[in-house]
């Protein structure tokens, strides 16, 4: 028999006989279409949505195709399940958030520095980097005063209204400035919590200070009764990558202590700065 010759003495439609290819495809966007919905439920999760009404709800998906796949992610352990409190985050999660610490350079080299930075003053370290317009935490130290910030490793916050956030913008034109401030305004209508921003123009006066001191403050423009003072990280190019910070509560933070704390942080920044290859010139 021919290799061509079909095998029935129905005639082949080409258009209703699918082919390798075709399958395959088909098959590579459902298995993306469920892989992307397992991570935005894993998202969720992280948010805090932990039942399945609410999982369900935030996907668009049926609450039987919710549960399943809740059921196979608890399975693989990126999961976990408690009664009557719902899905948390898995020990899975918790490993390869480790290892994904662990494989930036950047992250893995500044831990020390964080450490010895929080010890030395006893505040809250955080180092940050840009994503997009907002600042992405990559590490948080604790310090010792038993002061537990609602920040953590992971989070992103717009980069006008925090100290990590206006160190890094010290790296930048300042003809982006502006854009980076209306969007923190943005982001803080209709919230409580959060303090009004300076005017324009006194902000813009005050980065242009911060950029010639090399040190910025935060002066509860994030959130009311936490002070910060930050100062930039660069590498071999001399460009900003990171944004370092020491951070505490009001009683902790008189403008005074801010003041003999601007020098120590800025210090700390250069060094690890200098690990990364920069050399001041």
């Amino acid at each position: 028999m021919h290799p061509l010759t079909p095998t029935s003495d129905r005639p082949v439609n080409d258009a209703e006989a699918p082919t390798g290819g075709a399958a395959e495809g088909r098959s590579t966007a459902s298995g993306t279409q469920t892989l992307l919905r397992g991570l935005a439920l894993l998202e969720c999760v992280a948010e805090g949505v932990n039942d399945v009404r609410g999982i369900a709800a935030r996907l668009g998906t049926p609450r039987s195709t919710t549960h399943r796949m809740l059921g196979s992610l608890v399975q693989e352990g990126y999961l976990h399940h408690i009664p009557y409190r719902g899905y948390l985050l898995g020990p899975k999660l918790l490993f390869l958030g480790q290892r994904a610490l662990e494989q930036r350079p950047l992250a893995a080299l500044a831990r020390p520095h964080l450490e010895a930075l929080a010890q030395q003053t006893g505040d809250t370290v955080h180092l940050g980097s840009v994503e997009g317009d907002e600042v992405f935490y990559l590490d948080k130290v604790s310090g010792t005063k038993g002061l537990e910030m609602r920040s953590r490793i992971g989070q992103r916050m717009p980069l006008a209204s925090t100290g990590v956030g206006k160190a890094l913008m010290l790296g930048m034109d300042e003809t982006r400035w502006e854009a980076l401030y209306r969007r923190a305004e943005e982001a803080r209508q209709g919230r409580e919590d959060k303090p009004p921003l300076r005017p324009w123009t006194l902000y813009l006066e005050e980065m242009r200070r911060y950029r010639a001191q090399g040190v910025v403050l935060d002066l509860e423009e994030n959130e009311l009764g936490i002070r910060c003072v930050g100062a930039p990280v660069r590498d071999i190019s001399g460009q900003v990558v990171a944004g370092l910070s020491v951070a505490s509560a009001l009683p902790w933070m008189p403008e005074e202590r801010m003041a003999r704390l601007a020098p120590v942080v800025r210090q700390r920044a250069e060094a690890l700065s200098k690990e990364l290859g920069w050399k001041p010139s």
